[in-house]
């Protein structure tokens, strides 16, 4: 029987254990897509207790921690008091451990035990019995373990945060002046509230924008323009990456005076049709997206988060809690026009496109394959699996599909997507699962043994393919 977490888990044939070991194990990781708080970077903060790394932190009255967590804990039968509440941070970590004990088969216990031995040294499972001890082993370490230190730990060579286009970047720009900070930190441009023209709050948006450039924005052409501005500011700050998250792709195009129409009503705060919102949304996302290509901005799209179905818990708790699903709507053809527009101002640039649902993996697949073109090794990426697909069935099943439709060899590999200074572990998860995948299918005979060969497709996706496509115009 193999040992769970051993030297070589989820390593399944001796092919992979030695592309694992030999090749990704050591790999530095270059993140391209996290959530992680600038300004603790910065300060180099320690935690005082391992609840506030791990599970929640509390933040002028306002809980932030991993939903993925809380949501175990909920489906565990966890009061909220212990999850986001007001129970002691011990108390939060036992109702923890109870929930992880039952967690079979899902990625959190897989991840939580990577963290417990790749940052903590502990190599017993977590379970209620020994969680008090535990929680004092991994407390006792916190001190020496503060958020830069964790990174240097994690071999992080850069991440990209997730920014507003409203920030004025204070800490990147303090952060990058710190010489004896080797990791590289830069912003992504973040447009979500920018395309939200539904949204009760894209009045006040505007309005903060328009503070931000210091003139009025009345018109569609203002708005590009303070937004073009925005621009301009991130890539002097070292920005590489745009970033956008739809609950639904809406795309219809319509004429300037149409889309005037919508932005106007939009301000004055009135509902839209749906049509509006496509409206709306066709004309500033090919206006940005036509950025991404002047900017040189990688364009990611992570489609189909269809997020706070939980009214009340909302209204409590706020947005990133927990509440969030998989929207079921049409994607391809919407997507495709978008796409389509692009190319034919040849305003095309490097894009990243994540598709929550799997259902629409083939369908994405197929059609980013009639816009790849040169002089980039697959210049349209399909997305490593994101947030419910980020398990070890879903990793395989995205990299089996981009192999079978596309070159699995330009594979841009694994983002982080989280707001943990623990959750590189995913990384070696993902290379873990990648190095088994591909170990797999030469020990059975579906591609030849050529050492050099397997060797640099684990460091290419491991960490060099996405150096080169953020990095190199």
């Amino acid at each position: 029987m193999k040992a769970f977490n051993d030297s070589d888990f989820l390593l399944t044939n001796e092919t992979a254990k030695k592309l694992f070991h030999g090749q990704a194990e050591n790999l530095p990781i270059f993140d391209f897509h996290c959530h992680l708080p600038i300004e603790e970077i910065y300060e180099d903060r320690v935690y005082e207790s391992i609840t506030d790394l791990w599970l929640v932190d509390k933040k002028n009255g306002k809980a932030f921690g991993d939903h993925y967590k809380w949501r175990l804990m909920r489906a565990h039968g966890v009061s909220e008091e212990f999850i986001t509440g007001d129970a002691s941070k011990k108390e939060k970590f036992l109702a923890w451990a109870d929930t992880v004990e039952n967690a079979f088969l899902n990625p959190l216990y897989h991840w939580s035990h990577l963290e417990l031995k790749k940052y903590f040294g502990i190599e017993e499972c977590l379970t209620r019995d020994n969680a008090e001890d535990i929680y004092e082993r991994m407390n006792a370490k916190l001190s020496g373990l503060s958020v830069r230190r964790l990174l240097e730990m994690s071999h992080v060579d850069t991440l990209y945060t997730t920014d507003d286009p409203l920030s004025d970047l204070s800490y990147h720009k303090l952060l990058k002046k710190d010489s004896s900070f080797h990791v590289h930190v830069l912003p992504a441009f973040r447009a979500d509230d920018f395309l939200k023209a539904y949204h009760p709050d894209f009045p006040r948006k505007i309005q903060m924008l328009s503070a931000k450039v210091g003139y009025s924005i009345e018109s569609m052409e203002d708005l590009k323009k303070a937004l073009e501005e925005r621009l301009c500011y991130f890539q002097e700050n070292g920005c590489r990456a745009f970033d956008v998250s739809f609950e639904d792709f809406l795309y219809v195009p319509a004429t300037k005076e149409e889309t005037e129409e919508v932005f106007h009503k939009a301000m004055m705060g009135k509902k839209l049709t749906e049509r509006e919102v496509g409206i709306y949304m066709a004309d500033i996302l090919l206006f940005l997206g036509e950025a991404c290509k002047r900017h040189c901005f990688v364009m990611q799209l992570h489609i189909k988060a269809l997020r706070n179905l939980n009214s009340h818990a909302f209204a409590t708790l706020g947005c990133d809690s927990g509440y969030d699903a998989i929207s079921d709507s049409s994607l391809i053809r919407p997507l495709s026009h978008f796409i389509d527009d692009l190319e034919k101002k040849d305003s095309l640039y490097k894009t990243i496109i994540y598709p929550l649902d799997s259902r629409d993996y083939e369908t994405v697949l197929a059609m980013i394959g009639c816009f790849q073109k040169a002089p980039y090794p697959s210049k349209i990426q399909f997305g490593a699996a994101w947030w419910f697909n980020d398990h070890k069935e879903g990793m395989e099943r995205q990299m089996r599909n981009l192999a079978e439709y596309g070159l699995l060899p330009h594979f841009v590999g694994m983002l982080t997507d989280s707001r943990s200074f623990l959750s590189y572990a995913r990384h070696e998860y993902f290379r873990r699962i990648l190095a088994n995948l591909i170990g797999k299918a030469v020990e059975e005979g579906e591609y030849p043994n050529k050492e050099e060969r397997l060797s640099k497709m684990v460091r290419d996706i491991g960490f060099e393919n996405a150096v080169n496509f953020f990095t190199k115009d």
